[in-house]
């Protein structure tokens, strides 16, 4: 199971290399006989756990590889890419034109969501499964502000139970991608700054009246698919109809919702691609193998790792890339 990991996460090992630029020659000869060579990677909280069952696995054909694994948001992978302190960012968005302009090389790999959150002792919590919440209410609760609390948002009249939004303090993919279900950017989210995903989750599992968002898999348990303890979805009411209808009634478990994401009905966004970033195209031999496994034989643990696979011509298109 992919446990709640803390803000600080531990790293698999000790070495970093630059983001771009070719391998050096001794590099090339130590990969060659088997020697170590390392392979860094910082960012996208969304992206961590595939990560981390990635380079596990490959790590059993390629002992010799030393992987350095950090999440920190997709904002860190990004700058730490571009400053060249790793050589890959993790990556939970769509590239800016203006992010594309400094030369930023992308590979995509697979797709997930951001789920808007509530702790599960909300007191209205059977109305907020039965009705869900739509779009433009989700947008005065995170963006206009207009929405203040829990009744004036269930029309239960003046009542006083004030919504406590939580957000991303951290330049984040997940709250550039919630933010753009309603056409916004993260700097125009409302709420209390929480940094990174695990922050955002504990803030809203120990606050009854709170509102949040996160990505899958600090939601769902990725072993047994169930929710984890103390923080479920609020629905989307994606057809604006009041109410939760039987095919807008996804959240049940981890399998029901990745179907949901693969096959269009949750709302993209906040459904969204996951990438892998260089500063240029990289001609460091380990990576570019690595990166082939990762869009060939690594995609069998895609799903069972609690994302959604992309369709095959959108893997060959990368793979040419390559």
């Amino acid at each position: 199971m992919f446990k709640q990991i803390s803000a600080t996460i531990l790293t698999s090992s000790l070495l970093i290399t630059g983001c771009s630029g070719g391998s050096s020659e001794k590099e090339k000869s130590a990969y060659a006989s088997g020697a170590p060579v390392s392979i860094s990677f910082s960012g996208a909280f969304a992206l961590y756990p595939l990560v981390q069952t990635w380079v596990t696995e490959y790590n059993k054909i390629h002992p010799e590889i030393r992987f350095d694994v950090q999440a920190g948001g997709a904002g860190k992978g990004l700058t730490d890419c571009l400053a060249g302190a790793v050589d890959v960012g993790m990556f939970s968005r769509e590239l800016t034109d203006a992010e594309k302009a400094k030369g930023v090389w992308s590979l995509s790999l697979c797709k997930d969501a951001v789920l808007p959150t509530m702790n599960t002792k909300n007191p209205f919590y059977n109305d907020l499964q039965a009705r869900g919440v739509k779009k433009e209410e989700f947008n005065a609760i995170f963006v206009s502000d207009s929405i203040k609390t829990w009744q004036q948002l269930l029309g239960k009249g003046t009542g006083s139970d004030k919504i406590n939004v939580y957000t991303r303090a951290d330049a984040a993919g997940a709250a550039d991608s919630w933010a753009a279900f309603f056409g916004k950017k993260q700097e125009n989210l409302k709420g209390i700054g929480v940094s990174g995903d695990p922050g955002v989750a504990d803030a809203v599992r120990k606050d009854p009246k709170s509102i949040g968002f996160n990505n899958t898999l600090f939601v769902f348990d990725q072993k047994t698919g169930s929710k984890l303890p103390g923080i479920d979805v609020v629905p989307i009411d994606v057809n604006g109809n009041g109410k939760i209808d039987g095919d807008e009634n996804f959240y049940g478990n981890l399998n029901t919702f990745l179907q949901a994401v693969n096959d269009g009905k949750f709302p993209s966004p906040p459904a969204r691609n996951l990438y892998f970033l260089t500063k240029g195209k990289t001609e460091k031999k380990e990576l570019l193998d690595f990166f082939k496994w990762v869009l060939t034989d690594g995609q069998q643990f895609v799903h069972t790792a609690g994302y959604v696979p992309l369709p095959e011509n959108v893997l060959s298109e990368d793979l040419t890339k390559l």
